[in-house]
C-alpha cells in the first residue's frame, strides 16, 4: 500500500518535469483544452421588439488594433438568429452587448439567461436595464465589463456560429 502511494506521488511530482521532455511527454493528451481559461457572459441583442439575453462561455480577444473579439454561440439559441439571419447580417445591424460577468454573479442570473429561451420568455421584463451607446441592453449588476460590438465576419463552425466584432464601446465597472 505505501509503495502505490510514493509510486502515485512520483508520478504527480514528475509530471512537470515529463511534460517538458520530448521522448518522455504525452503529446496527445488533449486534458490540455481543459486548462483553456473560460469565463461568462451575457450576450444582449434586441429582435426589433423586446430585448434578449443569453449565457455564453466563448469569448477571445483576437487582435488590439483595431480591437476585435470573437463570440461564439449555439445556432440554436434564439440570440443567434436575432444577431444573425440565414447568411447575410442585416437584423439589428448586427450588433451585440457583451457583459462579462464576475465572480459575485449569482446562479439565479445565470439560470435566468441560460436556462430558458428568449423565443418564449422576456428575460428583461421587470428588470431595471442600463442601455450602451448601440441602444442595448448591459446587466445592471455582476459585470466588471461590458462590450458593445458590431460582426464584422462571420465563421459556420457546424453547430455554432463564430461572430467576429469590431469593439464599438468598452466600460469597466
Amino acid at each position: 500500500e505505501n509503495r502505490k502511494q510514493i509510486d502515485a506521488m512520483t508520478d504527480e511530482l514528475c509530471k512537470e518535469y515529463i511534460a517538458k521532455d520530448d521522448t518522455l511527454a504525452n503529446k496527445n493528451d488533449m486534458s490540455a483544452l481543459f486548462r483553456i481559461g473560460y469565463g461568462l457572459y451575457v450576450v444582449t441583442s434586441n429582435d426589433g421588439k423586446r430585448d434578449n439575453g443569453l449565457i455564453v462561455n466563448t469569448v477571445t480577444q483576437l487582435t488590439d488594433n483595431p480591437y476585435r473579439v470573437a463570440v461564439n454561440i449555439n445556432k440554436a439559441n434564439y440570440s443567434h438568429h436575432v444577431i444573425r439571419q440565414t447568411g447575410v447580417l442585416i437584423k439589428e445591424s448586427g450588433i451585440f452587448t457583451l457583459s462579462l460577468l464576475d465572480q459575485t454573479c449569482s446562479f439565479e442570473t445565470i439560470r435566468h439567461f441560460g436556462f430558458q429561451s428568449g423565443r418564449t420568455v422576456d428575460k428583461f421584463e421587470g428588470q431595471k436595464v442600463n442601455r450602451s451607446g448601440n441602444g442595448l441592453v448591459f446587466l445592471d449588476k455582476y459585470i466588471n465589463a461590458f462590450m458593445s460590438l458590431k460582426v464584422e465576419q462571420y465563421v459556420d463552425l457546424g453547430t455554432h456560429g463564430m461572430f467576429i466584432c469590431s469593439v464599438t464601446e468598452a466600460r469597466v465597472m
